[in-house]
């Protein structure tokens, strides 16, 4: 077990996207979800995909556009997201400031799907 700022962990670019990062926060080990932080910086993008596992999503700060299937959003600090199975998506980092959230996924294998 451990308590450590999640700005402490070790970050990676994502492929595919445009100025984004993800650090990886729940330990190898866990059997049962992962959480990992993703940060857009200001007008920073990913683009439209589809997973074969469901994502949660909670906004620590910024804004972007998210959209999910054929919704649009304005996301901000302390929405939460849920995302299906199988659904597309992309955000834009696109209102002036970055934007930073939590994404919980469940261990089971995943096979992104460009658009």
């Amino acid at each position: 077990m451990y308590c450590k700022s999640s700005d402490n962990f070790e970050k990676s670019c994502i492929p595919k996207t445009v100025n984004a990062q993800i650090a990886v926060l729940t330990p190898k080990e866990d059997k049962d979800f992962i959480v990992r932080k993703v940060l857009l910086a200001k007008e920073g993008s990913m683009p439209n995909h589809t997973n074969e596992i469901q994502h949660q999503q909670y906004v620590l700060k910024g804004e972007a556009k998210v959209i999910v299937g054929n919704d649009e959003f304005h996301a901000k600090a302390g929405d939460f997201i849920y995302i299906p199975a199988g659904v597309n998506h992309r955000y834009e980092a696109c209102y002036g400031s970055e934007y930073e959230f939590l994404c919980m996924i469940p261990t089971k294998e995943d096979k992104i799907q460009m658009i």
